[in-house]
């Protein structure tokens, strides 16, 4: 039996979203921010950067954690928590959905399955502190339980009394990509009904920017020029920007979500995920896994590549990375690929590690919902090897119904989703 055709008429609809993002807190103020080619790239705020070679992130600024957590709740959790609980309140709210006044049953039946990269690890690297300073007493008594990266989840499900299942995917850079897929198939083949999904990550520590310096992937040129430093495709690119940030997704079964009469932003149409087995941190330069990934996600879908009107990229500003991609959507599109526009959100916002997928899906539904797609800022020379329409520096008002989101992370790990507009 083909579970897939068995399960084929099961359609999954995105009925909210959250976003807190470097450069806009909340979906109104992400997407405004993308259509105006706005960069949240500053110098590192949260603590002394002196001494690093890089000395810039995008912190997601303007966010009052209080507001969402209790100060004793936030001195026993990483800031992954509270931006993601954030994050989701807002998709709720969009979904028309009151998650404080649900019945026993209702909240058995939502699930979570989110992703991250690295959890909650400003939360751990403070408890070693302590505990190699000598501060033996000021270690937490939730420094084990709090420093497991499925404990994101976890503090969702307990913050919002949501009783399904509570799972975390960490696969690097492609988490939350795959959190969305496997999403997407719980639904799709019945095992789930709705769901919240999407991603959280908050890895810029003093620790993990020191060991991106010593990897030598991170950008060190522009500590004077933040808003300038993250520009994938642009051959004086020298390495990516440390970004932070969580973005949520509220899914549900369509028939189930048009019967509540819930706003339907969009549908995932299709997921396919792959492999290199090539090496711990680089991509195979072949770009032929990235390129199956995007097949199998376009015949998951049951689409026609010509059908993709848009493209949202990895594009995480580094040599290997950007170059890579590109051959791969070569390989994917053949020569198409010169006709679909693309673009990369992280220009703006930096590499928020394994958030990176949720955020360009979110940023493809609100560009596809209103008529534009976001620019590729900080492109102002070409490199040969990547000259494939990178939307340069400016958005453009253009209504896409179906569009592709791509990751690829460390491990090898690549990823890809197609999703459509909503009401198609």
């Amino acid at each position: 039996m083909n579970l897939r055709k068995t399960c084929a008429a099961r359609r999954v609809a995105i009925t909210g979203m959250g976003a807190l993002a470097p450069n806009g807190v909340g979906v109104a103020a992400y997407s405004a921010g993308l259509r105006a080619g706005r960069s949240g790239v500053g110098p590192i705020s949260r603590f002394a950067a002196e001494a690093l070679d890089c000395r810039i992130a995008g912190e997601v600024k303007n966010f009052r954690a209080e507001d969402f957590l209790t100060a004793q709740e936030l001195r026993r959790v990483g800031r992954s928590v509270p931006l993601m609980i954030a994050a989701v309140a807002e998709a709720f709210a969009q979904a028309g959905i009151d998650w404080r006044d649900q019945p026993v049953a209702a909240k058995q039946a939502w699930g979570v399955v989110i992703g991250s990269g690295g959890g909650t690890p400003d939360f751990t690297e403070e408890q070693y502190r302590r505990f190699f300073s000598g501060q033996l007493g000021r270690v937490s008594a939730y420094n084990v339980s709090s420093s497991t990266p499925g404990a994101l989840a976890s503090e969702l499900s307990l913050h919002f009394d949501l009783r399904g299942q509570s799972h975390l995917i960490s696969t690097g850079c492609t988490s939350s990509t795959d959190a969305l897929g496997y999403a997407f198939n719980l639904i799709r083949f019945g095992v789930a009904e709705r769901l919240v999904s999407g991603g959280a990550d908050a890895t810029i520590t003093p620790g993990i920017m020191q060991g991106f310096c010593v990897m030598g992937v991170v950008s060190r040129s522009r500590n004077h020029e933040p808003e300038g430093a993250s520009r994938p495709f642009d051959r004086s690119r020298d390495g990516f920007v440390l970004g932070e940030g969580a973005w949520a997704l509220v899914l549900e079964e369509r028939e189930a979500a048009r019967a509540r009469g819930a706003p339907i932003y969009g549908e995932i149409l299709g997921y396919g995920s792959t492999c290199d087995a090539y090496h711990r941190v680089r991509l195979n330069p072949n770009g032929e896994e990235p390129a199956r990934a995007m097949e199998l996600a376009i015949q998951d879908a049951g689409v026609a590549k010509d059908e993709i009107g848009y493209v949202a990229l990895h594009g995480t500003s580094t040599l290997l990375n950007d170059k890579t991609e590109t051959l791969a959507a070569k390989l994917c599109f053949g020569r198409r690929a010169n006709d679909i526009p693309m673009s990369s959100v992280k220009s703006m916002i930096g590499h928020p590690q394994g958030a990176s997928g949720a955020a360009g899906v979110v940023a493809a539904l609100v560009a596809m919902n209103q008529g534009f797609l976001p620019p590729t800022i900080n492109y102002s020379t070409p490199d040969p090897e990547c000259d494939l329409d990178y939307i340069p520096n400016h958005a453009i008002a253009r209504q896409v119904d179906i569009a592709l989101c791509n990751c690829i992370g460390f491990g090898s790990k690549n990823s890809t989703l197609v999703i459509g507009r909503g009401n198609l």
